[in-house]
């Protein structure tokens, strides 16, 4: 798969996180509430993991969507 593990389970985590943020009936929750609910525990990983995979922050790929 020539990645590392962590990466194999934030790409899950990642993906769930921007199905959420798609979402209009959960519009109402905050990345931090999102980021918990995808299991991250810090805001910095999470956002760093969410670039690395989208190249938008969770807000600019909410607001895009």
């Amino acid at each position: 798969m020539n990645q590392h593990f962590f990466d194999f389970v934030n790409e899950y985590r990642i993906q769930k996180a921007m199905s959420i943020l798609k979402n209009p009936v959960k519009n109402n929750l905050t990345v931090l509430e999102i980021l918990y609910e995808v299991g991250f525990n810090s805001k910095s990983s999470f956002n760093t993991s969410f670039k690395k995979h989208t190249n938008l922050t969770p807000t600019a790929y909410r607001n895009a969507s």
